[in-house]
């Protein structure tokens, strides 16, 4: 008869090879016992061999996707017995719940994400993380990438896009929701660090050179190296900013291509640092010719002077190269009743008028028409 202690190790032994079926579903743990082109072996111990086919090879967060023998694995049980009589498995499906931990995980703590473009389209980019695809918008892309598209041709700007497919870029992750699969990631956000780096060596007030890089309807993007010692200038990444059309000139400008071209080389001073936008002015390097500009004109005095544009307020008026004036609406109708202002004066020619005012500070002129010329100087 036998013994208790025999009795309770042999209790022992039979527990050990127990074997727990798992449901349909459910996550398997198994090593990589053989890898093919399009699927891998993975021995489950005591449940057996089992195989996993094609796209369900791919586990985000793997290296490259790839499975290596002799590395442990989780996947999911998809089929008890296929028809080559193995468990059919899916490492990816078990790599998904992961995959969107370590997204979150990165989304947390800020992290920097190397990934590759796998696709463009004329809003942005789509890129893969872990396995998951997300998007990174046009706003997003980092000044190297941006579509400087000078007349806004959403087909040139999708040409741009496309030569960045298969290109490595780095991100990081804004926004994350697994239930929804969003995934929304910033190329500009994982350089601003590096940015404000070199941007905390610039000051407001600080001359820059540089070159245009593109050109826009709201004004120039230029591209310059932060002020420090000649030989550290191969060091530092170039910064880019913006030359509002407000800054380029004193004049009016409706378009800042008419003035300046991409490739122009320009001097301009820094007026503002928000975060890493640089705010740039050329016209802040030139005299204000308001400054001077009671010397020329007065209050009362008749001139001659050229409509530049005519639109439902009134009537915009250089009485010389920098200096214009605006002939108000409701002036006009003072010298014309019932007349339109675009029936009576041409863009492009030069007229008579009269000035009502002269506010240097803030660049204003109150001009009204005059119909005979009287006192006129010319400009």
């Amino acid at each position: 008869m036998p013994t208790q202690e025999k009795i309770s190790s042999m209790e022992a032994l039979l527990a050990k090879h127990i074997v727990e079926v798992p449901d349909l579903g459910d996550v398997v743990h198994g090593i990589v016992v053989h890898v093919a082109p399009a699927s891998a072996l993975i021995d489950l111990g005591p449940l057996g061999t089992g195989i996993v086919l094609g796209k369900e090879m791919r586990d985000g967060l793997g290296p490259e996707g790839k499975l290596k023998v002799g590395t442990e694995v989780t996947a999911t049980l998809m089929d008890f017995e296929n028809e080559d009589g193995y468990i059919e498995l899916s490492i990816r499906e078990a790599s998904y719940e992961k995959s969107w931990d370590d997204i979150e995980h990165k989304l947390t703590n800020r992290e920097v994400v190397s990934t590759k473009v796998v696709e463009a389209n004329k809003g942005g980019l789509m890129i893969e993380i872990n396995g998951i695809m997300g998007f990174l918008p046009v706003s997003q892309l980092s000044n190297e990438h941006y579509p400087r598209v000078e007349d806004g041709d959403k087909n040139k700007i999708l040409d741009l896009l496309k030569k960045l497919i298969g290109q490595e870029v780095s991100v990081r992750i804004l926004d994350a929701d697994r239930e929804t699969e969003k995934l929304i990631v910033s190329e500009k956000a994982a350089q601003s660090e590096k940015e404000r780096e070199l941007i905390n060596l610039l000051h407001v007030g600080d001359v820059i050179s540089g070159e245009v890089s593109g050109v826009v309807d709201f004004g120039a993007f230029v591209k310059f190296a932060p002020p420090v010692k000649e030989d550290e200038k191969k060091t530092f990444e170039k910064l880019e900013g913006l030359v509002h059309i407000s800054e380029l000139a004193w004049q009016l400008i409706d378009d800042p291509r008419e003035m300046i071209k991409t490739g122009d080389h320009v001097e301009a001073k820094i007026i503002g640092i928000d975060d890493t936008r640089i705010s740039l002015s050329m016209k802040a390097l030139k005299e204000d010719p308001w400054n001077a500009v009671l010397d020329k004109y007065k209050p009362e005095d008749i001139v001659s002077g050229k409509v530049d544009k005519i639109n439902h307020f009134g009537a915009f008026v250089y009485l010389d190269k920098d200096i214009h004036g605006l002939a108000h609406v409701s002036e006009f109708q003072e010298v014309y009743p019932g007349k339109k202002m675009e029936e009576t004066f041409k863009e492009g020619e030069t007229y008579s008028w009269k000035i009502l005012s002269i506010e240097p500070k803030s660049h204003r002129m109150g001009l009204l028409p005059v119909k005979e010329s009287g006192k006129k100087k010319e400009a």
